[in-house]
């Protein structure tokens, strides 16, 4: 069998499809170099793993590198010093020997000792020995001595990780006078250097690790767009497709802001899921910007643990979520406080990402996904609006073709019956929620949508709708003056121009009470422009 895209543990060049990492992978060697201890915090499923494996690879030839994983370890592996100080000694003993060959006489001598102490399962055998131990390899060794530690943050609520890591700190101080690791490497979701540690049953949480020697991480590794096409090349290479590469590069960073997993799902369900079928015979009519757009759709349709792991943290944090909420509905901005623990574990968890100090969602695949979640907890009112959203439904699509301008007439009725006499201060607030409420029950099952970063904020909103192939631009604002709608509909036009769109749509929640609702059509240039007054 051939290569296939792979959304499941570590991807392997021989086996997967996969992106090159060299580049990244020289940056790490860098830090290497320079003796430096540092964690690779990264999201789930964010590539962790596979730079690991292919970052000791790529170390071979010059240094002796002790990969591990935490994670094979087991609660029962951190009872007390002893139990993990064997067994710990195991597997590091069990890794460094795939290289014996290079051994030197003495490290085999100080292994075979290792080994005794094993064997004879020597209740004294703690911390303290288990790095004399250490120190003498490093010192014995012909090459220096890299450990890396996978799933590291899997192993932290307990005091005796917390003492392995005081070691390490206490070794990597007294370096220049006893032989040490050349560098450490810790990888896991959450950052060591400011976890929240349980220690003993009835301690309080604290902050207290060790692991302040850490030097800051900040290789990028995300999927560019050139990346995303380096793979792609590789693929259409053994399938022919005939597919614009770049094209279907920068959208798939679009969707996905380079997230690793959320690119490969989504060539994975174009490779597997899409063809053959009645819609897509073929892998050629699949690696199409309409084949994409459908792998979006099944792909914000799916249950799987990256997803639920981002709904689980917003019920953990119902601040997070409160503020997620507003940012999304109001473009409300939210700084940036890394002493706010709820935005703090949403950055680490890789659904919120920092630009310029401000918190903002990820990725467009997250952020419709939190659309939809928070579109499906209907509040007063929604109900209503959402059951007549279901009626209308099967009066919008003629021949595949969505009549946008039928929705937003039928909009501004159901509008105006259920919520004409709300206070306007809480629908200036609500309104774009609204709108998409009414929009989702119509799409859905067949379109998508997405919201346009370039142009959130607190006054306007650009909606894109992808319905089977066709592109609707959609921009909602709220009133303030004629002149700035003006200014509005200039700058829609300009989008349309940006999308090759000859028509868009404009929603105004108007809340003057001499407004006239409706529908009007305006031409700027070559564009209509089709404006809903809500």
């Amino acid at each position: 069998m051939g290569k296939v895209f792979n959304i499941t543990a570590d991807c392997k060049p021989e086996l997967h499809y996969m992106v090159n990492i060299d580049s990244r992978l020289k940056k790490i060697k860098e830090l290497i170099d320079k003796g430096e201890y540092f964690a690779i915090n990264r999201a789930r499923q964010y590539g962790k793993t596979t730079t690991l494996r292919g970052l000791s690879r790529f170390l071979q030839k010059e240094y002796l590198v002790a990969d591990m994983d935490f994670q094979t370890f087991g609660d029962a592996k951190f009872k007390n010093e002893n139990v993990f100080s064997m067994a710990f000694a195991r597997v590091f003993i069990r890794v460094l020997k795939r290289k014996e060959d290079t051994f030197s006489e003495r490290m085999k001598e100080i292994i075979r000792d290792m080994e005794e102490i094993l064997r004879r399962k020597d209740e004294s055998f703690e911390l303290q020995e288990l790095f004399e131990y250490i120190s003498d390899i490093c010192g014995a060794a012909t090459a220096p001595v890299v450990l890396i530690i996978d799933e590291a943050d899997s192993a932290t609520n307990n005091q005796v990780f917390l003492d392995f890591l005081s070691q390490l700190r206490a070794y990597y101080i007294d370096r220049d006078q006893t032989p040490a690791f050349r560098s450490v490497i810790l990888a896991g979701v959450y950052d060591i250097r400011n976890l929240k540690l349980k220690i003993r049953p009835g301690d309080s949480h604290r902050r207290n690790s060790p692991w302040n020697i850490a030097v800051k991480f900040d290789v990028d590794m995300s999927f560019s767009k050139e990346d995303i096409a380096g793979m792609l090349r590789e693929y259409e290479a053994d399938w022919n497709t005939g597919m614009d590469i770049q094209k279907i590069a920068g959208n798939l960073y679009a969707y996905t802001s380079g997230y690793p997993v959320l690119v490969s799902a989504l060539c994975k369900i174009m490779d597997e899921e899409l063809p053959p079928s009645e819609r897509y015979p073929d892998k050629k009519s699949a690696w199409t910007q309409k084949g994409l757009l459908e792998a979006v759709r099944i792909l914000l349709s799916e249950k799987n643990t990256l997803f639920e792991s981002m709904i689980n943290k917003l019920s953990d944090y119902p601040q997070l979520k409160s503020m997620v909420k507003t940012m999304l509905f109001t473009g409300q901005s939210i700084l940036y406080n890394p002493d706010n623990e709820g935005i703090d574990m949403a950055v680490m968890f890789g659904f919120a990402c920092v630009t310029d100090n401000t918190v903002r969602i990820a990725n467009r695949i997250f952020e419709t996904r939190l659309y939809n979640l928070f579109l499906s907890e209907l509040g007063e009112g929604e109900e209503d609006l959402y059951k007549e959203s279901l009626k209308d439904k099967d009066g919008f699509v003629e021949n595949g073709i969505l009549n946008m301008k039928r929705v937003l007439e039928k909009f501004i009725v159901h509008f105006h019956d259920i919520y004409g006499d709300c206070n306007g201060d809480f629908l200036e607030e609500d309104g774009r929620k609204y709108f998409l409420l009414y929009l989702r029950p119509i799409i859905n099952g067949t379109g998508n949508y997405y919201i346009e970063a370039r142009t959130r904020n607190l006054r306007r909103t650009d909606v894109i709708v992808d319905y089977n192939g066709v592109q609707y631009i959609i921009e909602m604002k709220i009133w303030h003056g004629e002149e700035y709608h003006r200014r509005g509909e200039e700058q829609l036009a300009g989008y349309l121009e940006d999308y090759h769109q000859k028509q868009g749509y404009l929603i105004s929640f108007n809340f003057n009470k001499n407004k006239k609702p409706g529908i009007r059509e305006v031409r700027i240039k070559d564009k209509t422009i089709i404006e809903a007054v809500i």
